[in-house]
This record gives C-alpha cells, structure tokens and sequence, in this order.
C-alpha cells in the first residue's frame, strides 16, 4: 500500500462513517441514556421487574452500539490526523505504521457497519432454528447432523447458549429432524441468513462404490418472539399429537408419550418438541416455536409478495449456499457471490464472514 492508496482507503471509510453516523444518531443515544439512568435513579422504577428488565436491556444494547460507534470513529480521526501530519513531515515511518494497520482500520469499520445492520426489529432476539434433511436417505440425514454441529459450534465461539427442543436421530446415521434455540445478543440477527437450503457435494462414506453424491437440507431460522407480540391461534387450526420421544433420555423417555407434535393446518407448518419428560412443558414450547414460525412464516410472506419470490423446495436450484467437499474443497454463498477455501474451520462453526458478507450484500 502507498500514500495515494492509503489515502483514497481513508475517503471511502470516512464516507461509510457519515452514513453511519447519521443512522446511529450519537446524540440522541446519549440523551436516551441519560433518561434511562434518571429512571433508574428512582425507587419505584424497580418495582415493576419485567418493565426494568426490559429498559436495562435496551441501556445496555445502547452503550454497546455507542462504544464500537466511538471506537471506530476515534480510530478514524486517528488516523486521518496521523496521516496529513507524516505527510506533511516526510515521517516514513509513521506512514509505514499505518499502512499496516489499514486492515484494522477497515476492520473496525466494518463491524459497526454490521452492527447497523443488526438494528430490525427482531435482530437481537434469540433464535429458534431447525434442520430438515432433503431427499436422499442417510447421505441427507447426514448432512443434516453436519449443520446441527455447525451451528452449535458456532453458538459455542459466541459464548451463546443452546437449548435443544426436538432431535431425532437417523437410523444409520445423522437426523431426520433438530429444533433448537440459541440464546444471545442479536442471534437472529445473525443467523436470519441461514434461512435457506443448504448444498452439499461429497464422496459419500456410505458408498462403497465411492461416488460423488450431492445433498439438500433445509435450515429454517425464526426469532423467539416476546409474549406480548399477539399471534392468533385458534384451536380448530391446529392438530396436537403426543408421541413416545426417541433418542437417550433414560427408561422414561421411552415408556410415556411425551413429545409433542403441533401441525397448523392453514400453513401446514409442522412444530415438534421432546425436549422435557413433562408433556406440559413440551406443548409449552412447541406452542412458543408455532408462534415464532408464523409470526417468520407472516413476513416472509409479505417480503415473498414484495421480491416476487415464490417458496423453494428442498432441491436443485434453489440452494443458498453450496459446500463442495470434491472435487476441490470450497464454501460459496449464492446471495453474496463469495466463496471461501477454509471448509473445514466452516464446518467447524467459522460462519461469520459469510454471514457478514450476505448482510452487506443484501443491505446494497
């Protein structure tokens, strides 16, 4: 990198940081803080513990935004600063200091730039997520289970926490079915990119013959939504079946029906849950999980009506991301057009620069 390129670096980040600024409005964050620390400065605002909950963790959310906003806007001036005086002087070996640092600096940016991002309305919510295996027997029940590691791997280097409400294992190999929900700060916000079919291209290790076999699964992501959003749910809607649960979980798991199955009808939406010995507290969540799909089910719609864009099936065609194992090792996103080498730290859980680059993608 040179002068000239450094320079032109800090124009285009000193841009996005305008734009940013005008989206997070510091300002008015600050006078939202000093409000939320006046109410918390009286008594009685503690006596009603759901509403304070919910204003600490706004307070919260607020000063992160604002501590990476100011970070990397810091950082900026630094550096737009450093560099007018080392030109100025002839310091090269200032310039050279910063030269290295450009990716930083970009780093930086970025990551608030994806924190802009991670503002819609359900983004910081929990995210409830299931897996579904296509066509294709054991090689998909597989792939399936492949996911469901990644995705837990994933939730692990975050630090979030998971709760499994439905996993049912294949009878080789894999899942025929996994419903879980990660728990932290803006994991749907994150994962709502997943919502998609999910390619595989292998050589399968239950061929004996040692051919290539390509897989589908289907990953669905929903926001845990809060109690007091209303989603209508009449009886004659839905069907309930109890079911006995599979899978380790002792003599009791395996002698009473307590794993529940939800179908609404009108959307043929189908929600499960085995998680508890108690059926009660299964319905309970297979309930939260049903209001959560048609609450994602209602506004895919409306974006469906609005893109044109008519549901996919599990199959060719109609895949998000395709993961190439042979002939060559290779991860590409069909939204963003990236591709990444790094396969197996992906399916390790590795999924953020993926994640990002759809994000900023679909935001331009």
């Amino acid at each position: 990198m040179d002068a000239y390129e450094y320079g032109e670096l800090l124009k285009t980040l000193s841009t996005k940081m305008a734009n940013i600024t005008n989206i997070v409005k510091p300002d008015k964050l600050n006078a939202r803080l000093d409000e939320i620390e006046a109410m918390q400065q009286d008594a009685s605002f503690w006596n009603d513990a759901e509403n304070a909950g919910k204003i600490s963790q706004e307070k919260t959310r607020t000063e992160r935004v604002l501590a990476t906003y100011n970070n990397a806007k810091d950082a900026l001036q630094d550096a737009v600063e450093y560099f007018e005086l080392s030109k100025a002087e002839g310091d090269d070996e200032t310039l050279e200091m910063l030269y290295e640092d450009a990716p930083n600096l970009e780093a930086n940016t970025q990551a608030l730039e994806i924190q802009m991002m991670l503002s819609g309305k359900n983004d910081g919510n929990n995210a409830i997520v299931s897996i579904h295996p296509g066509a294709g027997g054991t090689e998909s029940q597989d792939w399936a289970s492949m996911l469901y590691r990644m995705y837990l791997r994933w939730a692990e280097r975050h630090g979030f926490k998971v709760e499994v409400l439905d996993y049912q294992a294949g009878e080789e190999a894999g899942i025929k079915d996994a419903s879980f929900i990660i728990k932290g700060e803006n994991a749907y916000g994150y994962l709502k990119v997943e919502n998609g079919i999910h390619r595989l291209v292998r050589i399968s290790p239950f061929d004996s013959n040692a051919k290539r076999h390509t897989s589908f699964t289907s990953v669905m992501v929903s926001p845990e939504i809060e109690d007091d959003i209303e989603i209508e749910i009449e009886d004659k809607d839905i069907r309930i079946d109890t079911y006995r649960a599979s899978g380790a979980g002792g003599q009791h798991v395996n002698k009473t029906e307590s794993a529940i199955r939800i179908t609404h009808i009108p959307t043929n939406i189908v929600v499960q849950c085995q998680n508890d010995r108690s059926q009660h507290k299964n319905k309970a969540s297979a309930m939260k999980m049903l209001k959560s799909r048609l609450y994602e089910f209602e506004m895919a719609k409306k974006q469906a009506e609005l893109d044109g864009v008519e549901k996919s099936e599990i199959g060719w065609g109609h895949q998000i991301r395709s993961y190439v194992l042979q002939p060559y090792q290779q991860v590409k996103d069909t939204r963003s057009n990236q591709a990444f080498s790094n396969v197996e730290a992906i399916l390790d859980g590795d999924i953020d620069k993926i994640i990002e680059g759809v994000l900023i993608s679909q935001a331009k």
